[in-house]
């Protein structure tokens, strides 16, 4: 685990923040959040050693990632304020969530709906999360540089490549695990490195029903 971590702490420059060896100085609660992050992280693929499902979307986002250190997954969920919707913090890890963010930015803790909706639909089907690992072609978080780490971008086609040794230590990890990409970034990836795998369509901008349906296919043909 600490050989993956030590992978991605080698980001690349410009418009990206790195959740795990970064501290967002302005929106991060404290100098730990960085070591916070890296533990979550940690607790959760630890979790996921048989996991046979790899959703690979395209990058982390700054309502989601940016702050837990778990891609697709937001602080709300971790700090219990989705169970409305039948999501809690049990179904990401078993150790106590901790949040990263400073509670006056966000007092419930930032929200993702890409992650609300993938959560979502695992719970639906009666997915075991621990089945599934959510991961990104693009393991960080671009940003807007005009706009700060409080927005997202999407990453450049020569930036998604340089998640390629992330993903094949993730593989490394879990060679049993198929991968399904979410979205034409990570498509793009795993054809790049000679990948074949499912393609769904991206939850955000109007995705939603699509994805779910997609989804839902590929689980019910696994479970024949």
């Amino acid at each position: 685990m600490n050989a993956f971590l030590q992978i991605l702490k080698d980001s690349p420059g410009g418009p990206v923040f790195n959740p795990w060896h970064q501290r967002d100085p302005l929106h991060d609660a404290s100098n730990r959040a960085p070591a916070v992050r890296r533990e979550q992280l940690a607790s959760y693929l630890g979790e996921r050693r048989k996991a046979t499902i790899i959703l690979l979307a395209e990058a982390l986002g700054y309502q989601g990632g940016h702050f837990t250190g778990i891609a697709m997954t937001s602080e709300r969920l971790l700090l219990g304020h989705l169970r409305h919707k039948g999501l809690g913090p049990e179904m990401v890890f078993q150790a106590t969530p901790r949040r990263t963010s400073r509670e006056d930015v966000r007092p419930d803790g930032f929200t993702e709906p890409t992650a609300t909706i993938v959560w979502g639909a695992m719970r639906e089907l009666g997915v075991n999360p621990r089945d599934v690992i959510l991961w990104n072609a693009f393991p960080w978080h671009p940003y807007k540089p005009g706009s700060g780490l409080l927005s997202n971008r999407t990453p450049a086609e020569d930036e998604v490549l340089l998640g390629r040794p992330v993903l094949l230590a993730l593989k490394a990890f879990v060679p049993q695990a198929e991968i399904l990409a979410v979205g034409q970034k990570s498509a793009a990836l795993l054809a790049n490195m000679g990948i074949t795998a499912p393609a769904l369509r991206h939850p955000a901008n109007g995705g939603a029903g699509q994805f779910r349906e997609q989804f839902a296919r590929i689980v019910k043909k696994r479970r024949r």
